[in-house]
């Protein structure tokens, strides 16, 4: 993929995620923003966002590291779909550690000063239509 803006944005939010440092996380959302936060469950806007990712951090021990694999993005005027390998590692409370590579699927908007947002956030790509 040629470089895109997107990719520095996505690499400062994984960054965010990592440290638990969701009130900076939650300027890369746009108001309105829809999180897939596991098959058949979604939170939209900031607040319930923020609230998940809080919830995200205890079920995952507090050992979330968020990492980025390829990357495609496809961009049409002021919206583009990013295609990407999303590598999520974890430390269970037995200090068991997993490696988890999803195929994610996200959605961003670029707002009228070039700021991209992203509107959905769905980690797990396609693997939605299988649960469903």
């Amino acid at each position: 993929m040629a470089y895109h803006p997107l990719k520095q944005v996505i690499e400062a939010a994984d960054k965010a995620i990592t440290e638990e440092d969701f009130d900076s996380l939650m300027a890369f959302y746009a108001d309105d923003a829809t999180l897939v936060i596991k098959p058949g469950m979604i939170a939209t806007g900031k607040e319930q966002i923020h609230k998940a990712f809080l919830a995200i951090a205890e079920y995952f021990n507090h050992s979330l590291v968020v990492k980025q694999g390829a990357m495609h993005v496809i961009q049409g005027g002021n919206t583009a779909l990013v295609i990407m390998e999303t590598v999520l590692e974890t430390t269970d409370n037995t200090g068991v550690t997993s490696c988890i590579s999803r195929r994610a699927t996200y959605v961003f908007r670029e707002d009228p000063v070039g700021k991209w947002l992203c509107v959905i956030d769905n980690s797990y790509g396609t693997d939605l239509l299988g649960a469903m």
